[in-house]
């Protein structure tokens, strides 16, 4: 269904994989500081930060599934299929529908602390986009450098969470995610240490066995576990191509193969897409389930005073380097 991560080196990155079983058409998208963003209830901002990020875009407007602003803060929404519960308009509060939710708090916001202080005076609804396009059912993961949190909407109303692994997946809500960890607190990047028993003998007959008991199927709540353990334990170099090849690595343990997820007649759910974002630098990294090449756009690249957007279809197409074909 979606995992996120956050990851720190000398620059922090962030990014997500997309599970399901069809695409959108989705392009990655530069909203320049100059485009008007309207909003159904809540008027027009015209001036704003830049962001570049994964979207959808129906008539024009930016539908993201996951971006960054030029000031370093990352969002991206997660399916929450069951739990997510979204309030028509209440009174004293700016309505945003769900869809609004990213591009309106990366307008705004130059921080988490940033954006804690907005959430106090909005309220995000369930509002559709368009008659053939119901709301979807989503939580979020909002980070900078230095923190991270989880926004959920749900029946008991608007909870917050310090998301201390930097990570998201789907069900259960976050609170229960977080504590399903202790059941795990025995796993190790290293040799296990014998404390079955003082008077039987047993031994290390592999490499990773420290690590026996770590969830390897594709359940959300298994996700969370194996990424956070993958990301929490990662070991890389400082520069670009050291962090963002260790960055796919940690969400390449939960990818979905195509047949390993099947969710009904000739459907599969596979991992569609899987990005990393350097915050610092605005540059989108990408791979596809077709493509595994490294493509990336720089948001630094265009115009970011500019009032229109700049568009980039994603590339599917495999590149394969032989060594001996002319």
């Amino acid at each position: 269904m979606c995992t996120a991560v956050t990851y720190k080196t000398k620059d922090f990155y962030f990014g997500r994989t997309l599970d399901y079983d069809f695409s959108y058409v989705e392009e990655i998208t530069v909203t320049p500081r100059n485009f008007s963003l309207k909003f159904k209830e809540a008027g027009i901002i015209k001036e704003h930060y830049a962001i570049i990020g994964m979207a959808f875009i129906p008539d024009g407007y930016p539908l993201y599934y996951d971006a960054v602003n030029e000031k370093g803060l990352c969002m991206a929404g997660l399916n929450f299929v069951g739990s997510a519960c979204y309030r028509n308009g209440v009174k004293d509060k700016i309505n945003f529908a769900q869809f609004e939710f990213i591009p309106y708090i990366l307008a705004k916001c130059a921080s988490v602390n940033e954006a804690l202080e907005e959430l106090k005076q909005i309220n995000v609804t369930g509002l559709p986009y368009s008659d053939n396009m119901p709301a979807a059912q989503l939580h979020w993961i909002i980070a900078d450098r230095q923190k991270a949190i989880t926004v959920e909407f749900v029946e008991e109303g608007l909870k917050i969470y310090d998301n201390t692994v930097g990570v998201l997946t789907n069900n259960p809500t976050f609170d229960k995610q977080l504590f399903n960890l202790n059941r795990y607190i025995g796993l190790s990047p290293r040799d296990p240490v014998n404390t079955f028993s003082k008077d039987f003998k047993l031994n290390v007959y592999s490499r990773g066995m420290g690590a026996i008991g770590l969830p390897g199927d594709f359940s959300s709540q298994s996700r969370f576990v194996k990424a956070s353990f993958v990301k929490l334990n990662s070991v890389s170099g400082n520069s670009e191509e050291e962090s963002i090849n260790q960055f796919f690595h940690i969400l390449g343990s939960v990818e979905h193969p195509r047949g390993a997820c099947i969710i009904g007649d000739n459907k599969f759910e596979i991992t569609i897409y899987t990005s990393c974002c350097n915050a610092d630098k605005g540059i989108y990294y990408y791979v596809t389930y077709e493509n595994r090449t490294i493509t990336a756009v720089d948001m630094h690249g265009e115009n970011l005073d500019g009032s229109e957007l700049y568009r980039y279809p994603i590339n599917r197409k495999e590149v394969v380097k032989f060594e001996n074909r002319l």
